[in-house]
């Protein structure tokens, strides 16, 4: 208010039109005859609106408060003059509606200019950010076309990018919405996290932010761990195909071999009923042997899920698991059969074998169910027990089984999928695994 315009050419020439109103004025109250007829009684207090308005809308409060003040002070001469020749009364308050409308328009300018200086305050620091970001961004208008491109993004993406539609961008994606989150691996050899923000401009328009964050060394580093998952997987399965081939081509033989000796001594002339009867014991127990070998080798690599499948493989688990008697198994397939591919049906069968062994050595369970569900896309797996639980949170609880769990879950992540465990003490557990039918490769490739 204390710092008019005074540089400024407009404000002066607002000036010099309030002195020629105010000029007329005093001439019509000093000689009403010169100016009778030519200007209705007010007219020239009303005219005062005009400059002192627009002094209001171009310069804020300070223009029109000293626009105000020097209409005032150019006023005093015909408040002055006697006999009310100056209408006093009249001209106050006009001249109070004036001041008033000029505070009014003052403090509504000035509002608004400040407003548009904090707006145009954030935008330019939002321009400085969005020039200076080191990530990629774009901005994409309400038709999903480039409206703009930081340098970062117009280095990733070229000079071209601008005008171009998100479908030629992603590969034929139209939805960047849905890619929000997902990394993207570009021609650079660069993988790049997107972050899709929306920014509302109205009830029909928008435009959509997209941000791409260089996680090329996490992801590196992810997929050196999720290789050696898999290397220390696979070494782990050549490790029981071998020994399951060696127990079934040479101990196992031997002990048949052995079987049939005691046999054949046991039915030899003139042999002693004890010697025959030890014979006897031992060839049961050499029988015995064999049979367990064959059920470790089935274990260690079961020939069914080669030649004939998970849902045959998984059958043979249970039904052995079955023959004991307690705790009683059953197998339920939802969905139609189909043959998968060769690590989906390992890391499947493995998952079911790992949780029915732990539902057997610690859950002391009655009941065991294994339901295998086939969709058009993933292989859902569910075993249930109505063992003892344990409480999640207590490590200590169940430390025989927590580190089966992390095989397991390492096992479905290998494999693209997730692997959930729910429990609790005296409720049971329940083991939910979603795999899908083909592993999805690790990063979605844009060009």
């Amino acid at each position: 208010m204390l710092h008019p315009p005074v540089n400024e050419v407009p404000f002066w020439i607002v000036q010099v039109s309030l002195i020629a109103i105010v000029g007329v004025h005093f001439l019509a109250d000093v000689r009403p005859s010169l100016m009778s007829g030519s200007f209705p009684t007010g007219v020239p207090v009303a005219l005062l609106v005009i400059p002192i308005g627009y002094s209001a809308l171009r310069y804020g409060l300070a223009g029109s408060v000293a626009t105000t003040t020097w209409t005032v002070v150019l006023w005093l001469p015909d408040l002055l003059l006697p006999h009310d020749e100056g209408h006093v009364l009249d001209d106050v308050m006009n001249l109070s509606i004036v001041v008033m409308v000029a505070v009014i328009f003052g403090l509504r300018v000035e509002a608004e200019h400040r407003a548009q200086a904090r707006a145009l305050a954030v935008e330019t620091g939002y321009r400085q950010l969005f020039e200076s970001n080191r990530s990629p961004i774009l901005v994409l208008d309400h038709d999903d076309r480039a409206l703009d491109a930081n340098p970062a993004a117009l280095e990733l993406f070229g000079p071209t990018v601008i005008g171009r539609t998100s479908r030629s961008i992603f590969s034929g994606s139209t939805d960047v919405i849905e890619l929000s989150g997902k990394v993207l691996t570009f021609d650079n050899g660069h993988d790049y996290r997107l972050d899709a923000t929306t920014l509302p401009l109205g009830p029909y328009a928008q435009h959509v932010q997209l941000g791409f964050e260089d996680v090329t060394e996490e992801r590196s580093e992810e997929r050196r761990s999720r290789e050696f998952a898999r290397q220390m997987v696979q070494v782990d399965e050549d490790q029981r195909r071998r020994l399951a081939r060696e127990l079934h081509d040479e101990p196992l033989q031997l002990f048949l071999h052995l079987a049939r000796h005691l046999e054949a001594l046991g039915s030899v002339d003139g042999v002693p009923h004890e010697v025959t009867s030890g014979l006897a014991l031992a060839r049961r127990q050499a029988l015995e042997a064999a049979s367990r070998l064959r059920t470790l080798a089935r274990d260690l690599r079961p020939p069914a899920l080669d030649q004939l499948g998970l849902v045959a493989a998984l059958s043979s688990l249970v039904a052995h698991i079955g023959e004991s008697g307690e705790p009683s198994a059953q197998l339920e397939v939802r969905g139609e059969a189909i043959r998968l591919a060769p690590d989906v049906e390992l890391g499947a069968f493995r998952i079911v074998q790992e949780s029915l062994n732990n539902a057997l050595r610690h859950s002391g369970a009655r009941h065991l169910r294994t339901t295998v569900g086939f969709s058009s896309d993933h292989l859902h797996l569910e075993i249930v027990d109505d063992g003892r639980g344990f409480d999640s949170d207590d490590q200590a609880q169940h430390v025989g089984t927590s580190l089966g769990i992390v095989g397991m879950r390492e096992r479905a992540r290998l494999l693209g999928g997730s692997l959930s465990v729910h429990s609790g003490n005296g409720l049971g557990t329940v083991i939910d695994a979603t795999i899908p039918m083909v592993v999805p490769s690790a990063l979605l490739t844009v060009h």
